[in-house]
């Protein structure tokens, strides 16, 4: 019998050994730079000429590795290799999928600083958000398969004479997994997981700025023995393939995280009904946020600002998490801007690489401009208190800033800038502030400080979002803790390493018979 799911611990690195085991795990990975990888479809290794370019961003000299591209001939392969796969994958028991799963997670995490070193590499994650995000990536491995095992077990329905009811679950089909290159591979093992241990089969289509560490994910599910077809390996641009894969009438469901614009464009695709598709596709989609911290005149302000900053500028503000905006009441307003500004001042900027670093580069050029863009905007909308510029290196290194008296119609306080941009807002009180932090199309986190009970009761009601903290960063939602998913713009709410969330990728069969 298994035990019950704990999460996975962290890495201390300040313990000399992780330390020396994580730089040799650097080093490895360093001298491994620059292979080639293939699409895998239906177990089979495929080249192409057209590659994927994956650069590190902390050194945009180095090439992390060169990952083939599929077109739309190969896209339409892959779905026809889940199809086939289907047919005995969704019949194999729960439990033998779970212990593919299970193993997977246990060659994860004998290979856990290996992999945080190629998101050091790839991504420009520090060591400790690399550390994290493999982490959560095994908590996936572990947590989904006990909820499949779980959902296995006959479902208790009303008893009525004669009749012998039984309600199971069951998969949906071929699905697209899309993934997010932010979390490379906690997201990406959390979609495709959960996915396939259901009993569905899949194309995964990763983020083409972080398709090699979605290459060592499919060398751990080869490895754990999942069968050939049931994960289809398939990188390219949304363009030449995503709308392909996504308007296929094989495609049964779609599970995507990434950018509002991206995510209402694969519905409406979903939405049309294809020549041949005989069910309503069902999309599952975590888009973006424009989250809050909101602090009031009783908060502890030390905490409140050593918060912020750690969900602000972790991993470069890249996260959909992050705090973009804080909030605070006019009485502390002031003292507040100061101590985040010092603490943001006294970040250690550098390559993913080193341990010393606590704010890395952007992912790519893309981002870099796109983030100056909304910096230049910002010095027309609010106060320039810190950073603004570039930071030194051979990479994408913005230094983290943080914009003062930033009205509430500013862009740079309603559009999701996903970099290191902060924006400062004053409220007049706490009602004041609950209102402004509601002001934006999306609903994903939020936090509050406060020693206020009826402001911390008032914010559990009015502060719409899916995940609300007291008390603490607005970042770093824990699986089985903390399930994951946001209001309105920000998705579906599909509640992401929940108990709820195996539902979204099967359906309820009710079998009846008369005695």
């Amino acid at each position: 019998m298994l035990e019950e799911f704990r999460n996975e611990p962290l890495t201390n690195f300040a313990d000399e050994h992780n330390r020396r085991q994580m730089e040799d795990a650097i080093a490895a990975v360093h001298a491994a730079l620059g292979q080639e990888y293939d699409l895998i479809i239906g177990g089979r290794r495929i080249r192409t000429a057209d590659k994927i370019r994956s650069l590190n961003p902390s050194n945009i000299d180095e090439v992390v590795g060169y990952v083939s591209k599929a077109d739309t001939e190969l896209a339409n392969q892959a779905i026809q290799a889940a199809a086939e796969a289907y047919k005995t994958w969704s019949r194999m028991s729960p439990f033998a999928r779970a212990r593919v799963m299970l193993k997977a997670a246990a060659i994860m995490r004998r290979r856990r600083l290996e992999l945080a070193a190629w998101e050091a590499f790839e991504e420009g994650k520090t060591w400790a958000e690399a550390d994290g995000d493999v982490a959560e990536a095994i908590d996936y491995l572990e947590y989904y398969p006990r909820l499949m095992m779980d959902m296995a077990n006959r479902r208790d329905l009303t008893r009525i004479p004669g009749e012998d009811n039984e309600a199971m679950y069951i998969p949906l089909g071929v699905g697209i997994i899309i993934p997010p290159w932010n979390f490379p591979l906690a997201i990406l093992t959390g979609m495709t997981s959960a996915a396939v241990v259901a009993g569905n089969t899949v194309v995964l289509k990763p983020a083409s700025a972080s398709p090699v560490v979605g290459a060592k994910f499919m060398e751990v599910m080869e490895e754990a023995g999942l069968p050939p077809g049931v994960i289809n390996f398939l990188p390219g641009s949304g363009g030449a393939i995503g709308d392909y894969l996504v308007s296929h009438p094989m495609t049964r469901f779609i599970a995507f995280t990434g950018s509002k614009e991206v995510g209402l464009h694969i519905n409406t695709l979903a939405a049309q009904t294809q020549p041949g598709q005989i069910w309503i596709k069902r999309v599952v989609a975590e888009m973006g946020g424009k989250d809050a911290i909101v602090v009031d005149e009783t908060a502890d302000l030390d905490a409140a600002a050593a918060g912020i900053v750690t969900s602000a500028f972790g991993f470069q503000g890249q996260k959909c998490s992050a705090c973009s905006r804080v909030i605070a009441t006019a009485p502390i307003y002031d003292e507040l801007l100061k101590r985040v500004v010092e603490r943001t001042k006294a970040l250690r900027i550098g390559p993913a690489t080193d341990y010393a670093t606590q704010v890395g580069p952007v992912v790519d050029q893309a981002a870099y401009d796109k983030i100056f863009s909304y910096i230049e905007i910002g010095k027309k909308e609010g106060r320039l208190v810190a950073g603004g510029g570039k930071a030194p290196g051979n990479g994408y290194y913005i230094e983290p800033t943080i914009f003062a008296d930033v009205p509430v119609e500013a862009r740079i306080a309603q559009e999701e800038i996903f970099g290191p941009v902060l924006a400062f807002m004053k409220a007049q009180d706490f009602r004041d502030a609950i209102r402004l932090a509601n002001s934006t199309e999306y609903g994903l986190t939020g936090s509050v400080y406060s020693r206020n009970r009826e402001h911390l009761e008032t914010a559990r009601v009015e502060f719409h979002v899916g995940n609300l903290y007291f008390n603490r960063k607005c970042t770093g939602a824990l699986v089985g803790v903390h399930p994951f998913g946001g209001f309105n713009m920000s998705g579906t709410d599909s509640k992401a390493g929940g108990p709820d969330y195996l539902l979204l990728f099967t359906q309820m069969k009710v079998v009846s018979e008369a005695l």
